[in-house]
């Protein structure tokens, strides 16, 4: 059996047992050992997403147990995808927190590689309650994650952020209950082939629980109503904690994709795909309005990865095979910048004195070319201006929502939104780049401060120059998730291991 799909978890979890002991023994071989195992980690994810784009399904079968029984893992396109932008951000946020935060509290190291078991063990689990397993790992590491630093801002935070997703995790609980009391299994290609053939009767509960698995994503992807604490609890966090979370938030649109894809089709089932466009249209114009009110960098990257999720949602809701592939190339390249935006916050702040990332007149920083340009490659990319990734991405959201109310609809809610972003970013780079007084004493920052943004925008760049193959892929996993029977059938007829006994 090949091993690998299973080494994006494994590996973040002897190494946070690692970094646990070597931070009562060896303080300083923390912070070396953890970039290491997260540079290992991207080669890992890397690999396995070239093993998924010739289209193969991957099924790992934990235990050697055979699928329904046993746990199994998954490699498709989707999830390749997902472990490999995991990763490349990873090691951008660890890179960040390197010169300082990583020293502001206990335990960072450790919290850090379970929170990456744990996003890559949802991303890659076949089965609906391990999902809520690895759900609750990234939760748990991400509460503390949260909290790193001190500070009564994080600490009001936090406490909204862990009862919001306690009441998630309650109702996630009760519609796996409702599933396995209808259908007798769990495991996602088990699900979709019972839920299929569910007689009418049991129909009302299905909806339910399909309903309830929606609340609990839409809670994770922050969308409305449901996101309103996410401005607040990212701009809270400390900047590489909040450029690692930006791909929390893509983890609830991931098993949306996931679950209503595969599970809760066809017209007797699909509950989600009349709610999933005018939720994310939604989303999409209250983040925009909450960008242009924002009073600091932080929350406006808060707000920007709001609007985000709202544009995925609404063009996964317009469910057509061209508008998931184009959501699957908007994803990266939106997840990348708004980290680097986040990150890059930080560097502005400290070269603000008591302003820090406020957006009001006040001290310069003392490298306004350096950081000014960042600032305007950051913010042309998320406003969508070519020819950025952010660009390539919203036009193919258009190209896609083409004829109709609901095309009508996403052309309207992506222009406007783009145009308000134009104007958050103008008011935000004025004030902070343009209307100053002199510079504060102080450091510059170093080259290597600056190596986590540019590891992100480079990202976002090679999206576009890469555009051909990437959209190839794209559309192939798109069509990979549309028709579904090839993930099912790799799951399911995946055989054990057989031993011979010497």
């Amino acid at each position: 059996m090949n091993h690998w799909p299973i080494a994006p978890i494994l590996l973040p979890l002897f190494t946070a047992v690692l970094l646990l002991a070597l931070g009562r023994w060896r303080p300083a071989w923390q912070l070396p050992v953890n970039l290491l195992a997260t540079a290992a980690l991207l080669l890992i994810c890397v690999g396995l997403l070239a093993r998924a784009a010739d289209g193969g399904v991957t099924a790992y079968l934990l235990g050697n147990w055979q699928a329904p029984f046993g746990i199994v893992l998954a490699v498709d396109r989707l999830a390749a995808l997902m472990l490999a932008l995991t990763a490349g951000l990873a090691l951008a946020s660890l890179l960040a927190a390197a010169p300082r935060w990583h020293t502001r509290g206990a335990h960072f190291h450790p919290l850090f590689q379970m929170q990456l078991m744990g996003l890559n063990g949802a991303f890659l689990t076949a089965d609906l309650f391990n999902l809520f397993v690895f759900f609750e790992v990234l939760l748990i590491a991400s509460y503390g994650l949260l909290l790193h630093g001190g500070g009564g801002r994080r600490l009001h935070a936090s406490l909204h952020y862990v009862t919001l997703n306690l009441v998630g995790s309650a109702l996630f609980l009760l519609a796996v209950s409702l599933l396995y009391g209808v259908t007798g299994t769990l495991n996602m290609a088990d699900l979709a082939v019972k839920v299929a053939q569910a007689p009418d009767a049991d129909l009302g509960l299905l909806h339910a629980a399909g309903l309830l698995l929606l609340v609990v994503f839409g809670l994770k992807a922050a969308v409305l109503p449901l996101g309103l604490w996410l401005p607040t609890t990212y701009g809270a966090a400390s900047a590489p904690v909040a450029a690692l979370f930006a791909i929390m938030t893509k983890v609830g649109v991931y098993a949306i994709v996931r679950v209503f894809t595969l599970i809760f089709v066809g017209e007797r089932l699909a509950v989600a795909a009349p709610l999933l466009l005018s939720l994310g249209l939604a989303t999409l114009l209250l983040a925009s309005l909450g960008a242009l009110s924002a009073g600091s960098l932080q929350r406006l990257a808060g707000y920007l990865t709001l609007a985000s999720a709202g544009t995925l949602l609404a063009t996964v809701g317009l469910a057509e095979p061209g508008a998931l592939a184009a959501a699957l190339y908007y994803l990266p390249q939106t997840t990348l910048a708004v980290a680097a935006l986040f990150l890059l916050a930080e560097l502005v702040a400290r070269q603000r004195g008591d302003l820090a990332g406020a957006l009001v007149g006040g001290p310069a920083v003392r490298q306004p070319a350096l950081l000014g340009g960042l600032f305007l490659l950051v913010a042309a990319t998320l406003a969508g201006l070519p020819p950025f990734s952010g660009f390539v991405g919203k036009l193919l959201i258009l190209r896609s929502a083409v004829g109709g109310v609901d095309g009508f609809a996403v052309w309207t809610a992506l222009l406007l939104s783009g145009l308000a972003l134009l104007i958050a970013f103008g008011r935000a780079g004025s004030q902070l780049f343009w209307k100053v007084s002199p510079a504060l004493e102080g450091s510059r920052h170093g080259v290597l401060a600056m190596i986590p943004v540019v590891w992100l925008l480079v990202g976002g760049l090679l999206l576009v120059l890469l555009a051909a193959p990437v959209l190839r892929f794209t559309e192939a996993g798109a069509q990979q998730l549309l028709a579904p029977a090839g993930y099912i059938e790799a799951v399911l007829r995946a055989r054990p291991v057989q031993r011979v006994m010497p």
